[in-house]
């Protein structure tokens, strides 16, 4: 087993401080098929409006997505944004006691105006901010500070989330990693896009992209990744910053993590992607390795969960937070090469929990599949058909030579996972030992429970389980003929058996 997957299996809820600059991203929808009568531009005609927490707002919620308490210090204009992005963090659980008001500036704000093309895809036209980049005064610093020092101590990391805002100041950022230290708690990074990082000097680690990198180094990075070359960039950040690691993200070709402790770069390969918007990537790659460096996970697998996590949110669009059990999901897909579709209990509910949390049904289904014949992929398919998950409970060896007698199974547990895997409708396998599936059943509840003509609903071990938790079960006409039976029968070259026998699956009868 994958010791990422086995730490994300026994994952801790967490207390996470996010320290940066808070904004409101505003996001305008509507159509924009037209130009304007008095200049060559098109004309968007709004119809819908959503607000949404930025910046540092938005690493916020990605942790409370990951089962983290969030304390927030930051600054905000005295104005009805302010309102609304405190009142949006408030929902989402975010304790926003330390969001200051500075009557001096504005609550900084993003404002998208997003046409639809075609009246179907979003595409992103222009963007409007409402900002001061001013330092925030020593009198503000003062309160933040009284803020954090009075939260440290409940907190198990700390985050900068630096946009160049004017929150961040040396001052304030040395002052954080100053105190961090000394009470022991890490303070991770997301540097802003500026020549100097001396005022993060100190800090646990830094998550800067390949351009941010460049210029705060004024060396240049691989286009194609080499880790050596990238290793010497790297190497001159942690040494003149006194890091103990350093994340690099290199875009398609990953990232590259060095830390103190291990001079050997290691790079962390990233998943070819549909890359559709990647706003909030950098949030996300933060949050991601602070909670599972929270979470006592190594640096190297530490870094290969925010690298899922960060592909993850650049195919959504906008800022949107990615539940853990969506990671730990993608994480599992990842290995499916290695290890196929069989999946543990615990394994099989992350699947089943991101899934949900995402609105998808899920299906399931079960049986012996020792020998697949045409009848069992007519039956897979059409379940497949009836939810966007199908799982396959399959008896293990022990169960179907008690169920079916000497001489079976013809196909041991693994070759029948491993050939059931292989089939796109199907994408998670699980064995039960038992006579019947009922304990996997009550632990999944599936949306939809299906089996062969030769039941009826009353007969269906665990009907009445999915239909009390409102799901439904589905029966599916047998076809004559087709059967492990019948098959085995005249593969021996014995006579046709009957038509079907209990357990056996349908092939879809034409009308």
């Amino acid at each position: 087993m994958d010791p990422l997957l086995t730490s994300l299996a026994d994952w801790k809820p967490f207390r996470a401080l996010v320290i940066g600059d808070f904004m409101l991203d505003q996001l305008l929808f509507g159509a924009a098929d037209r130009l304007s009568p008095d200049a060559p531009v098109p004309v968007l005609r709004v119809t819908r409006r959503e607000d949404r927490p930025g910046g540092a707002a938005n690493l916020c919620l990605n942790f409370i997505a990951m089962r983290g308490r969030v304390t927030a210090l930051g600054v905000v204009g005295a104005d009805q944004d302010a309102v609304l992005l405190r009142t949006a963090l408030l929902q989402q659980g975010v304790d926003a006691g330390g969001i200051i008001t500075d009557h001096t500036r504005p609550t900084t704000v993003k404002r998208n105006l997003i046409g639809l093309a075609q009246g179907r895809h979003a595409q992103k036209m222009f963007r409007v901010d409402f900002e001061s980049r001013e330092p925030i005064s020593e009198a503000i610093t003062e309160r933040l500070l009284s803020a954090f020092e009075e939260t440290l101590p409940k907190v198990d990391v700390v985050c900068i989330e630096d946009y160049n805002k004017g929150v961040c100041t040396p001052a304030l950022c040395q002052a954080i990693i100053c105190k961090s230290r000394e009470a022991g708690k890490p303070v991770f990074v997301d540097p802003a896009p500026i020549e100097d990082y001396t005022k993060y000097r100190g800090a646990t680690a830094i998550t800067p992209n390949r351009t941010e990198a460049e210029r705060a180094t004024r060396l240049p990075t691989d286009d194609l990744g080499a880790p050596e070359h990238n290793a010497t960039l790297a190497r001159a950040m942690r040494d003149e910053l006194d890091l103990d690691a350093v994340v690099l993200t290199l875009d398609k070709q990953g990232a590259l993590l060095l830390t103190r402790e291990d001079d050997t770069p290691i790079p962390v390969p990233t998943v070819a992607r549909e890359v559709y918007d990647v706003t909030g990537a950098g949030d996300m790659m933060l949050a991601a390795l602070a909670a599972a460096r929270a979470n006592r996970i190594t640096w190297p697998d530490a870094v290969r969960f925010a690298n899922a996590a960060a592909g993850l949110e650049v195919e959504v669009f906008g800022v949107a937070p990615i539940p853990l059990e969506k990671i730990h999901h993608e994480l599992l897909i990842q290995q499916t090469n290695r290890y196929g579709k069989l999946r543990t209990i615990d394994e099989l509910m992350v699947m089943v929990n991101a899934a949900r949390k995402s609105g998808k049904r899920v299906v399931l289904t079960n049986g012996c599949f020792d020998v697949i014949h045409a009848g069992h992929i007519s039956l897979l398919e059409r379940a497949a058909e009836l939810g966007d998950m199908l799982i396959v409970a399959l008896n293990d060896d022990h169960s179907v030579h008690a169920l079916k007698g000497d001489g079976r199974p013809i196909n041991d547990q693994e070759q029948r996972a491993r050939v059931l895997g292989a089939l796109g409708c199907v994408d998670a396998v699980v064995l039960f030992s038992e006579e019947t599936p009922i304990r996997l059943i009550e632990t999944i509840l599936p949306d939809v429970l299906v089996k062969g003509g030769d039941y009826t609903v009353q007969t269906v071990v665990g009907a009445d389980l999915v239909q009390k938790a409102g799901g439904r079960v589905e029966i599916i006409p047998l076809i004559e003929g087709l059967s492990t039976t019948a098959t085995i029968r005249k593969m021996k070259g014995q006579s046709d058996s009957p038509a079907t026998s209990p357990g056996s699956w349908p092939i879809k009868q034409k009308s």
